[in-house]
């Protein structure tokens, strides 16, 4: 029998997808030949996975777990929202944060490597992601996440399956929660006008000066004008100056809801599913007129 080499394992999951421990399989089965263990591997997974990996993931869920002081926000992304139902990956999902929390990985790539087994598919996260991409036929990936582990009080609201907020605080549970709910419908993109990121404050500068300039006014009016346009984008973009989405009086900001309720809230994350991905998408007039095209030329 011939010996199966890492090196030709590794070829042939290059040509397959398929996970690692199925090539290996599949090529002792077939004596080394690749050819064979090819064609055993599109028998036993219908070539799916290899077909699935280069196509664009912009659906999915964020999950979370919590234990203790310790949780962790993560997303993973499929092709359709109809997969993003599915039990089987859904159970992924939510075995890839459980397995985030309790095992620390540095990123992504290291969570790949985590131990994991599901519907036969092992032994680590990365194998079974393969291995569900053959049997859903759909591309998946795990795009990110984010571990809290720094002693806070943590907590953590899904709208849906779509977006998922993680909120480390100290003091009442229940506003915390509410904090959390807050930011998921007013997306907020720091806790405070001192935390909003350099390059969105020069962004939104440059769009405010532009527009103060054609007003024709004194440069000092100007300079007034842009400042103060500043700071309302600021107070727009802060948890903290936001105005409070259940608040009684229309007014409340969330830093005085939090105030009164003597709740400290020391940093938070949010994640929409597909977020900065580029979808394809599908134009089926421009496929049937190249379709013709084609015909003609032919």
């Amino acid at each position: 029998m011939a010996a199966i080499t890492a090196s030709m394992v590794a070829e042939l999951r290059a040509k397959t997808d398929a996970p690692m421990m199925e090539c290996k399989k599949a090529l002792t089965e077939a004596d080394g030949n690749m050819e064979k263990a090819e064609e055993i591997l599109r028998v036993k997974l219908g070539n799916k996975a290899g077909k699935a990996a280069s196509r664009i993931t912009a659906e999915g869920v964020v999950a979370s777990f919590i234990e203790g002081n310790t949780g962790a926000l993560v997303e993973v992304n499929c092709e359709t929202d109809f997969v993003s139902k599915n039990d089987l990956f859904l159970a992924f999902c939510n075995a890839v944060a459980q397995l985030v929390v309790k095992n620390n990985p540095a990123d992504v790539a290291a969570v790949a490597e985590l131990p994991l087994s599901m519907e036969g598919f092992g032994p680590t996260v990365e194998e079974v992601r393969k291995g569900l991409i053959g049997k859903i036929g759909e591309n998946m990936t795990i795009r990110r996440f984010k571990r809290y582990s720094g002693g806070g009080q943590l907590a953590a609201y899904l709208h849906g399956v779509r977006i998922g907020v993680m909120v480390e605080f100290e003091g009442d549970a229940v506003a915390a929660k509410d904090s959390a709910m807050h930011i998921a419908a007013m997306k907020p993109v720091a806790l405070s006008g001192a935390d909003v990121p350099a390059d969105l404050i020069a962004k939104e500068r440059s769009v405010a000066e532009q527009k103060a300039a054609e007003s024709g006014k004194p440069a000092d009016i100007v300079a007034k004008m842009v400042e103060g346009s500043v700071q309302k984008y600021l107070k727009e973009v802060s948890l903290l100056d936001q105005v409070f989405v259940k608040a009684a009086d229309g007014k409340q900001t969330v830093g005085a809801y939090l105030k009164s309720t003597n709740t400290h809230v020391k940093g938070f994350t949010m994640f929409v599913v597909g977020e900065g991905i580029e979808k394809k998408v599908e134009d089926f007039a421009a496929e049937v007129a190249a379709a013709q095209a084609a015909a003609q030329g032919a």
